[in-house]
């Protein structure tokens, strides 16, 4: 999959502007942000769903414009909400839903429902939003995706299930099947990616794998002294977010070591812990305020 310069705009609202986005086949990209960031109108472009003002986007080396037929054969799709026809069995549902594509389906589609505990007679309307949630999952799934494209996939899942749902895609994954994951649930993402793109107002801040975002740019470091200390990394380059709490400071550290060490070695240390940030913390820091 592949964006050049993405644009939408909703009149003079801003939707997303110039995305640049390329995922490689067979792995599975986390696309983060907060609600409004731009996520779903990407992928909503993605689909032609809604139509671009300028820039483009391919899947499989496919216009998402002109082949969008082609496209979506090949891809399965979660959206964040799920809206289904209330009075259908979800059984009839997933036939239905199976006779979109060139193959059986009937078979994936049992399999799936068993994984994930979804009775195939309940009505929709009778369904709570998880087990919507669930319908939606086994609906993205059943034709064997190429490419799979997940919107807020877990809301609305307990936790017991989304690790069920984890482990299905990492064995689609196995597969060769592509996954792109968009979630402002940072952990999961940080669990299950292998890249991930940052989005904030429409535009993409950076694209990077988890660890080298996670231990290349920050370290997480908390100090405590043995003494009442006189003020500690006031001016030190390279320290961002420093609290004092009960004589422990708390910061993240970019860059190089060598003046915070030499900086240490002048006070007494009680106790020191040097850790990689979780993404979340990492996340955080490109979300500040200027």
């Amino acid at each position: 999959m592949e964006t050049k310069n993405l644009t939408k705009y909703y009149g003079k609202s801003r939707g997303i502007v110039d995305v640049n986005l390329r995922l490689a086949e067979g792995e599975i990209f986390g696309f983060i942000g907060p609600n409004g960031a731009g996520k779903t109108t990407t992928i909503r472009l993605l689909l032609n769903f809604i139509f671009p003002t300028s820039g483009s986007a391919s899947i499989f080396g496919l216009d998402c414009v002109e082949k969008s037929t082609e496209i979506k054969r090949q891809v399965g799709y979660l959206p964040g909400e799920v809206n289904y026809y209330g009075d259908m069995r979800v059984r009839d549902l997933l036939e239905y839903s199976g006779r979109f594509y060139a193959r059986d389906c009937s078979i994936r589609g049992r399999e799936l429902a068993a994984a994930f505990d979804l009775n195939l007679d309940a009505r929709i309307e009778d369904l709570s939003q998880g087990n919507k949630k669930k319908v939606g999952i086994v609906q993205a799934l059943l034709h064997s995706p190429r490419l799979l494209i997940l919107d807020e996939p877990t809301s609305g899942l307990d936790p017991l299930i989304q690790r069920r749902f984890f482990d299905v895609l990492l064995e689609e994954n196995r597969k060769g099947v592509t996954i792109f994951f968009s979630s402002h649930v940072l952990n999961e993402v940080q669990r299950l990616c292998h890249r991930v793109g940052i989005i904030k107002e429409g535009r993409i801040l950076r694209v990077d794998d988890i660890e080298t975002i996670r231990a290349q740019q920050f370290k997480k470091v908390s100090v405590t002294f043995k003494a009442p200390s006189q003020e500690f990394a006031v001016g030190l380059k390279g320290v961002r977010d420093l609290v004092r709490e009960n004589g422990t400071y708390r910061f993240l550290f970019g860059g190089d070591m060598d003046p915070l060490v030499k900086e240490l070695a002048k006070r007494n240390v009680e106790n020191l812990w040097i850790e990689e940030p979780t993404l979340e913390e990492v996340f955080m820091h490109y979300y500040e305020k200027e």
